[in-house]
């Protein structure tokens, strides 16, 4: 009875703990998501990214890197305790909709890193993905995971096509604007 105890009160201290570095973690990709797309924006208006820029961006895209693996191993840390308790079959819609964005965000990352996705949707995606993941950690603090995937995939294709249409709308006030010069 007491080893029982024991063993689940360090599995209460591992899931907290590993809960706060995924908060801490999202919040820093959102973040450095944001500056990324903006830092982004900023360089090309003139259109050109000078050396300058292209250093302060990379420095960026370093700690995104970082963000994404802390959620990474945080991820797999959490499923795993939810799935040592419910089964694969028994997570919730919230837990696969954190897959899927994770999944997404890796996924894109590397067609973007290999040239095969277009500026087009490539950044959108990962602005829209990071927002999606800062909006989910928002939910679990306020404890409404109880949506069903249904209801998670539209809120996800919302913040893809916002994205995309942000994105690619400020990209397009930023070429009127170099053309007006």
């Amino acid at each position: 009875m007491v080893v029982k105890l024991l063993q689940w009160q360090h599995m209460t201290t591992l899931f907290i703990l590993t809960s706060i570095i995924q908060s801490f973690s999202i919040s820093l990709g959102v973040g450095s998501s944001t500056l990324a797309i903006t830092n982004f924006f900023a360089a090309i208006a003139d259109g050109k990214i000078d050396e300058t820029e292209r250093r302060m961006m990379g420095i960026v895209y370093i700690v995104l890197r970082i963000a994404m693996v802390a959620i990474l191993v945080t991820s797999v840390i959490l499923i795993s305790i939810e799935v040592t308790i419910s089964g694969f079959l028994g997570l919730t819609a919230f837990a696969y909709g954190q897959i899927i964005v994770i999944a997404t965000l890796y996924l894109n990352a590397a067609l973007m890193t290999a040239r095969i996705m277009p500026s087009t949707f490539g950044p959108a995606i990962q602005a829209g993905s990071w927002y999606t993941l800062g909006t989910l950690a928002a939910l679990a603090a306020l404890g409404i995971t109880g949506f069903s995937m249904p209801e998670f995939l539209l809120g996800y294709l919302t913040w893809i096509v916002l994205a995309v249409s942000i994105v690619n709308g400020t990209m397009a006030i930023l070429k009127e604007m170099k053309k007006a010069r």
